[in-house]
Parts: C-alpha cells; structure tokens; sequence
C-alpha cells in the first residue's frame, strides 16, 4: 500500500517531536522495516506498540499484517494515526494515555515492539519483566533504548556497566542487542546512539521470588562500590544467607553472576 512520505505527515499535522515527552521520531521507513522484521513473522499476530508518534514504526508493523494496539498520550499525534487506521482497517486500535497506568487489554499472547519514549523506557522495561506469573504474557520484546542502556541490560558479571538491571533482564530470560541505530536516523537526532533491545522469556528458576530478587539487586546495586556485608546489611537475613550459600561477604555486587542472585534470592525465600 502506497502511504505518504512521513516527513509529509509529521509537516501536514504540525508534528514537533516534544522534548517533554521524550520524542524522536524515525523517519527512514526502510530501517523501520528492518525493527518491525526482528521478532519474526507477525502475520496475524497481536502487537503493542508505546508511543507511536506519528506512526513509522506503526505503518512497518501494519504492512507486517500484524494486529497493533497503540498507547499514546501526544493528543497531537492522533490525527495522523487515525488516517493510518484508515489504511488498514481493523488492524489498529489506539489507546489514549499514559503506558505505565493504562490496561492495554490485549487478551493471548503479544509481542511488545516500540520505540521507547526515553523518560518512560526502563521503568516499562522493569515492568514487563516484573511479576511473579511466568512466562509472561508477551512471547517477545523489541525495543529501542539508549546505546548505553541496552549494554547494562546484556552485560557480563564483573563489567562496569552490570547491574540491577541486567539481572533482572538475563535470570529468566534471553535478552540481546539485535541492531545499532546512529543518532542521525532520528528527527530530532538526540545527542546519544541508540540501539534496538530484543527479549525472549526463559525458563525461571524453581523455588525463586521475582520480588525478592528485585529486592536483593535494589540492596546490593545500590551501593555499589561498598561490600556486600554493607551494602545489604539492612536486608533480613541477607548476610546469614550470603554464608549459607558459600559468597564471600566481602565481595562487591558487579562481581557476582546471575546464578550467585538467583541463588540468594531463592536463600532469602
């Protein structure tokens, strides 16, 4: 189907990517093809999309034949998503409001694509792989962060950009870097490279809660550079489980694995 070039769109409904908002919109749709391509065949598959913006990445996932349920809160950019709806009917739905507060109602299973508004990215990223249910009811995620985020979220144990974040990413499941994307792509260009995260659930460990992982890596991350004897002596029973389990309390949070967390969390019950 022939649509009108996006700069067109965003120029004809007066589109200006808002800083508040933690706009930039992508504009070249063959790059936007390559995101839409990367959690496979979408045929028929239903897809959620946060912050559609005038719609690139929305029109790839279209063509993809894929179901999508949009989320966004730019009441400027409805217009423009509205004719997109038009174009192909019955495979849009556009939900008003803020992402991290709205149901998106989506029923069986969904693949998240999106790219992220910078402010809200990792809070909905924490979100989606919070909970206790697993697998989750998304099948995969395909996300656009900050260069510098996507590394903290695969990095390796002893790097200095592993964190909370990449425990929380990688103890239950798969996440990669699936493509760079150079600042010039975007319209504003932000000051930063970006690159697409994408996410596929794993097993999770038996006899493990997500909470108290989220609560052990909360502790320990969050004095980094100090001891774990310092760093989660206000976490109860933390210490006495790091010696059951066999880890030096003297040891700093980025030098334990994955395995060590999932371990301790499990200790702590």
């Amino acid at each position: 189907m022939t649509l009108p070039p996006l700069r067109e769109v965003i120029n004809r409904h007066g589109l200006i990517a808002s800083k508040a908002l933690g706009q930039n919109f992508l504009l070249d749709e063959q790059l936007l093809s390559r995101i839409a391509a990367i959690p496979g065949k979408l045929q028929g598959q239903q897809v959620l999309e946060i912050g559609p913006g005038p719609g690139g990445l929305t029109r790839a996932l279209l063509r993809a034949g894929a179901m999508v349920t949009a989320i966004e809160m730019d009441k400027r950019c409805f217009p423009a998503l509205a004719e997109l709806g038009e174009s192909f009917p019955g495979q849009l739905r556009v939900i008003e409001g803020d992402a991290t507060k709205v149901d998106h109602g989506i029923e069986g299973p969904y693949h998240v694509v999106a790219n992220l508004p910078y402010n809200v990215g990792t809070a909905l990223f924490v979100g989606w792989l919070s909970g206790e249910s697993w697998p989750p009811r998304w099948s995969s995620l395909t996300l656009m962060f900050q260069q510098e985020v996507a590394e903290r979220i695969i990095a390796d144990t002893g790097s200095n950009a592993f964190g909370r974040l990449a425990v929380l990413a990688q103890w239950r499941a798969k996440p990669r870097i699936a493509m760079k994307v150079h600042r010039s792509a975007f319209t504003p260009p932000p000051k930063v490279m970006s690159a697409v995260i994408h996410v596929e659930p794993a097993e999770m460990p038996e006899g493990v809660s997500a909470r108290m992982l989220e609560r052990v890596t909360e502790a320990a991350f969050g004095q980094r550079r100090k001891m774990l004897r310092q760093s989660l002596k206000g976490l109860p029973g933390a210490l006495a489980a790091l010696e059951t389990i066999g880890i030096d309390a003297q040891r700093r949070a980025e030098t334990l694995s994955v395995a060590e967390f999932v371990a301790l969390a499990r200790e702590l019950g």
